[in-house]
């Protein structure tokens, strides 16, 4: 991996044919909810298997299905980023339902992740226009960085931006347009109300149902989930260019299926009207033409780390 650098070309590859971008931006309502459906089905099956082992033998016995619930709950995220492009489904609501219930799983309000995500496609490893980059935490030790790959600073920080634009009804944050403030303040008052509602209901009814089926398994999956976001950019060049600017990573098919083929990420920061389904198509005709390719997600998660390190003490 080459330390990112800064680059004024704005060369912009696009190797694909229009006909071609026309076929593969097809969207689909039913390869949509096979995706969504199958993704929920699973957090609803180990969920009730955790709920099932943890009264019979005890919490403790259920410690492993909570490992794999965390991985399927954060990976939600991914529904959220996918439906975010409206490419989920062909149908807008239906990206906007598996939008709404899927930032509420996970606690990224929806709406304000559809313009945090705009930005950072619009300006992606800008370093004073990327919201991932702004917001991103820039650790001065080994213990920071170990922190930052546990993904809890990141879950705490927007759960906090999301209290303070509840409470406050301001939103301060530049990818944030005018237009849209009030909408984002409606949205989070809306989401905490909500998780109220949900904590009075769990002590009214003395039930840690939520708790070890949601809670605990969402905080146990960023250990998981961060480390992916990472290899998405990390130690990227600095250009306009997302075959540049971007890695894909190549993995197996359950790490695919459950990240909804984001691996494939420099395919889709390059065509992001694609959806996820024909990406794996899309890798096809553009490979040849990827510059940072990880392969797997424990040696990416390595080169990422050793990046981050040799950053902090070059600066």
């Amino acid at each position: 991996m080459s330390d990112a650098t800064v680059s004024d070309s704005g060369h912009r590859l696009k190797p694909l044919a229009p006909a071609m971008l026309r076929e593969l931006s097809v969207r689909s309502n039913l390869r949509g909810a096979v995706q969504s459906l199958g993704h929920y089905g699973m957090v609803v099956l180990v969920g009730a298997l955790i709920w099932r082992v943890s009264t019979t033998w005890g919490i403790l016995w259920a410690l492993p299905l909570m490992a794999v619930q965390g991985y399927l709950v954060a990976f939600l995220f991914m529904a959220v980023h996918e439906t975010a492009h409206k490419t989920a489904f062909k149908s807008r609501g239906l990206n906007l339902v598996v939008g709404y219930l899927s930032g509420f799983i996970i606690g990224l309000p929806y709406e304000y992740y559809c313009l945090f995500h705009w930005d950072h496609h619009r300006y992606t490893q800008d370093p004073e226009r990327d919201p991932e980059l702004v917001v991103g935490v820039k650790p001065k030790s080994d213990t920071q960085l170990a922190l930052a790959y546990s993904g809890v600073l990141q879950v705490a920080g927007r759960l906090w931006l999301m209290l303070g634009h509840a409470v406050t009804g301001k939103v301060v944050v530049p990818w944030i347009p005018e237009n849209r403030r009030a909408i984002i303040v409606t949205e989070a008052r809306a989401y905490v109300a909500l998780y109220a509602l949900l904590l009075v209901l769990s002590l009214w009814f003395s039930s840690a149902l939520l708790l070890w089926v949601w809670i605990v398994p969402l905080i146990i999956g960023q250990f998981f989930l961060r480390p992916y976001l990472y290899a998405e950019h990390t130690g990227c060049e600095r250009t306009r260019s997302a075959f540049q600017n971007t890695r894909t990573t190549y993995t197996g098919a359950i790490v695919k299926w459950i990240a909804w083929n984001m691996p494939y990420h420099v395919e889709h920061h390059a065509y992001p009207s694609i959806p996820f389904h024909a990406l794996p198509k899309l890798n096809g005709i553009v490979d040849g033409e990827i510059v940072h390719r990880g392969r797997g997600y424990i040696r990416t998660t390595r080169e990422t780390w050793a990046w981050f390190r040799r950053h902090r003490q070059a600066g």
